[in-house]
């Protein structure tokens, strides 16, 4: 009896070298792989044709795991390592006393051990996708788990081959009642798809806070060496550092990245150094502080203002996420040994050495930081902060420009401009208009808000609710990918949860204080994601709807003259021919005597192999094909050059049926290939809505120069 293929297939061929090259790595299906050495081609569902291992970690030496803790610092732990510049100072308490001092310290303490240590160090660390972190690598985690489907701001397509991915995690067998619950609500969908849009939004804003708080905090610390330094040259100073360090952005950092790490290591070595030092010369005992019984102290007798100071208490964690989202760079017990071994004792030491300063000198609460460093190390220091908040600053851009980059890759975001800053390493991308967006609202919140408290009202507000989006989220994993006991995951996110949320009230308590910030910066990258989204649904509808049928695309290629050369059609469609084949043929009259019609995938995995990239088929008639292409959110997209032309005819020459189709190929590939791309117009009804009545779907054609001939338009 034939074997069928499931309902969900699409039958593709590859070459007998192509299948006994897999069938080295997997012992299924002998049945089919019986004949592959004596026909010339094997016919095989998406199911059958790639079954790889899965990636296994690689193994580091206790050396190397130490080197890469030294580079996380520079990359990963500056925006948490600079908060003693700006925690304390933004705390408004009327006539402080020394149980309020300690009170503080308590709760920083405990958010820095519960929050960084345990929930980041040690849970949320685990949680990665084949060694990538951050929030799309939990959403894509969880969609490798989930059948997603339905009409969602992220394009859907799931095929069965996909779990052979070599980056696909294997899918438990195990019965689970969340995920049962999840793969038939499309609502919980669309919950979860949108909480991981809304966190990667919260996170651009970020990128515009960072530099904005830690650049002045830095600054700010040249007031106390004059009296007629007011606080409107601070801000002028401070905008003047955020403009050079935005427009040096477009040489990358692969030049000055190497300082990073020295000068992070210094930075945590001084300011260790000097909480030590005051916490010998003005309260030994600080660290008492670590008895919890100081927070209800605090609590009980400051009632509603110490819960309003929770939104400058929770400053201390800002860029603990950033241990998670930069994980791909490292590993993760490199992460773990730095912030365990360096920056966590470092920061412990720093914010004790503050309280005990302040302790004595509660009038000098404002200026913390600078006014508790000893005199013969106040240039130095001043030098070395400034240097560590352009580092920290830096770290967050070039997070945003990675967003960027992956919400086009998975197709919920438009395509700007990504230039690559780097040759050795290919995450270092540029973006020319995402940075000066960032510049022009960074420097507007500087200036707006004069180096205000508003400014780590909205920094924090950022920073609680990406917080509360990953616990969410990894509480989901928690249930579906590790299945933990049910109980162990409800104490897990009810601990975090809230704590979290416990600080999130108190920043939306003062959302009119600067809060709104990240709001309306959410809103704006929302609104962009949901229009492209929303329009390129219409566009995918509009193709379904009016595909060419069999017997017309047979008389397109029967009835037009062939012109030599290859002819790439773009569409969104897998199966089909889209409607823009006929306006090709009618705007120039030809067809070439090559067609393929290009399909790209972005699978919910960081990469796919070089091999699974390509999976291509013969249509009805001789020189026409479907590839489908396939890229995971992390891999470089690039189809319209001559190195893909190149692989595409080489796959295409692998399930070539006789010599005569090999030499057609290489033919066509010599005359030149056209590209052919649809366009999308949306426009409004006489109501102000858009509807699928009132859309107007144009095409046009765009080609690319190969092989030295330009395609005939």
């Amino acid at each position: 009896m034939e074997h069928q293929p499931p309902a969900d297939d699409v039958v593709v061929q590859v070459s007998a070298a192509a299948v006994a090259a897999i069938d080295e790595r997997s012992s299924t299906n002998d049945e089919d792989d019986a004949g592959a050495g004596d026909v010339c081609r094997a016919r095989r569902t998406f199911s059958h044709s790639y079954k790889m291992e899965h990636r296994k970690p690689l193994d580091f030496t206790w050396l190397q795991i130490g080197v890469l803790s030294y580079q996380s610092l520079g990359i990963v732990y500056g925006d948490l390592g600079t908060s003693p510049l700006y925690v304390f100072s933004s705390v408004k308490l009327p006539n402080p006393g020394e149980d309020d001092f300690l009170g503080i310290l308590s709760l920083i303490l405990w958010t820095l051990t519960l929050i960084g240590l345990i929930k980041y160090t040690f849970i949320v660390l685990r949680a990665d996708d084949h060694g990538e972190g951050g929030t799309f690598a939990l959403y894509s985690l969880l969609r490798q788990h989930v059948n997603f489907k339905g009409s969602m701001p992220m394009p859907v397509t799931r095929l069965a081959s996909d779990i052979n991915l070599k980056f696909h995690s294997k899918k438990s067998k195990l019965p689970s009642k969340m995920r049962d619950f999840l793969e038939k609500s499309t609502l919980a969908q669309a919950v979860i798809t949108y909480m991981v849009l809304c966190a990667t939004s919260m996170v651009m804003g970020d990128g515009a806070l960072t530099p904005a708080i830690s650049v002045l905090s830095a600054v700010q610390g040249i007031q106390t060496r004059s009296d007629r330094i007011t606080q409107e040259h601070v801000v002028i100073l401070s905008v003047i550092i955020l403009i050079i360090l935005f427009v040096c952005e477009r040489f990358g950092t692969s030049k000055v990245s190497f300082a990073f790490s020295p000068i992070m290591l210094l930075w945590f070595v001084f300011v260790a150094f000097i909480g030590l030092y005051n916490i010998i010369k003005y309260y030994p005992s600080v660290l008492k502080a670590w008895n919890p019984i100081y927070i209800i102290t605090f609590f009980s007798r400051n009632k509603k203002a110490a819960w309003e100071e929770l939104g400058a208490v929770v400053l201390c964690i800002t860029g603990a996420e950033a241990m998670f989202a930069d994980l791909g760079h490292f590993n993760k017990s490199s992460i773990q040994l730095a912030y365990s071994a360096i920056v966590y004792p470092s920061m412990i030491l720093a914010y004790a050495g503050q309280a005990a300063f302040l302790i004595k000198n509660p009038s000098m609460l404002s200026t913390t930081f600078y006014s508790s460093t000893p005199e013969p190390l106040f240039w130095p220091m001043f030098i070395i902060a400034t240097l560590a908040a352009i580092v920290a600053s830096q770290a967050l851009i070039s997070a945003s420009f990675s967003i960027i980059r992956q919400s086009i890759a998975l197709g919920c975001f438009p395509r700007v401009t990504m230039k690559h800053t780097s040759e050795k390493y290919e995450g270092q991308v540029y973006s020319p208009e995402v940075n000066y967006f960032l510049m022009i609202v960074c420097i507007l919140i500087t200036i707006g808000f004069e180096g205000g408290p508003q400014i780590g009202q909205a920094f924090g507000t950022v920073v609680i609710f990406v917080m509360l989006f990953t616990t969410a989220l990894m509480s989901v994993n928690m249930v579906i990918v590790w299945q933990w006991h049910i109980l162990l995951v409800a104490l897990c996110f009810g601990v975090f949860f809230s704590i979290e949320g416990i600080y999130m009230t108190s920043l939306l308590y003062k959302v009119l204080q600067g809060g709104w910030v990240p709001f309306v910066i959410t809103a704006f990258f929302l609104s962009i994601t949901t229009s492209w989204t929303y329009g390129r649904r219409k566009k995918n509808e509009y193709e379904a709807a009016n595909l060419v049928d069999r017997q017309e695309f047979l008389k397109i290629v029967t009835m037009s003259s062939k012109v030599p050369g290859i002819c790439i059609f773009c569409t969104d469609l897998m199966n089909g021919i889209p409607p823009i084949v006929r306006h090709y043929v009618r705007h120039t009259g030809s067809i070439r005597e090559v067609t393929v019609f290009v399909t790209v995938r972005i699978l919910p995995v960081t990469f796919v192999l070089p091999e699974e990239r390509f999976l291509v088929d013969k249509l009805d008639h001789v020189g026409v094909y479907r590839c489908i292409l396939q890229y995971g959110y992390m891999d470089k997209h690039n189809i319209d050059d001559d190195d893909f032309v190149v692989l595409v005819v080489a796959s295409l020459k692998e399930i070539a049926d006789n010599n005569d189709e090999t030499l057609l190929l290489d033919s066509a590939f010599t005359n030149g290939t056209t590209f052919v791309f649809g366009r999308t117009i949306l426009k409004m009804g006489t109501d102000e809505t858009v509807s699928s009545a009132s859309l107007l779907i144009t095409f046009t054609d765009s080609c690319k120069r190969t092989s030295g001939r330009t395609c005939p338009v």
